[in-house]
């Protein structure tokens, strides 16, 4: 794989730091950034999908194989999932936060069985 553009690596650094707030949903780029980014390939989005697959797998091997308190801890983060103040929620935050919990109750069927 190539390695990305100095700006590109910016961009993506800056995304990147917005995850821990709101999951970049609102965040404001500069059009000239975004002209500047490369769309994905087909087969970079492929991997993509294949490396989130594959760590979705892993953590739900991980929860299920974790204690109640980490079971808990996983709900009390998606529970966390919320917006700044002043700010409405973004449909990709909730979605986000279901599917935290959507692998917590897919862990405790692992455990069961």
């Amino acid at each position: 794989m190539s390695q990305p553009l100095p700006m590109e690596a910016e961009i993506r650094r800056r995304a990147l730091s917005r995850w821990d707030n709101e999951g970049g949903a609102l965040a404001q780029v500069v059009p000239d950034e975004v002209a500047a980014s490369r769309e994905l390939t087909n087969t970079e989005l492929v991997q993509l999908r294949i490396r989130v697959i594959a760590l979705e797998n892993l953590m739900i091997a991980v929860l299920a194989e974790g204690s109640e308190k980490q079971r808990q801890m996983a709900r009390d983060v998606a529970a966390m999932i919320t917006p700044r103040p002043g700010y409405t929620q973004h449909p990709l935050s909730v979605h986000a936060a279901d599917h935290i919990t959507d692998l917590v109750a897919r862990a405790e069927r692992l455990r069961m069985e």
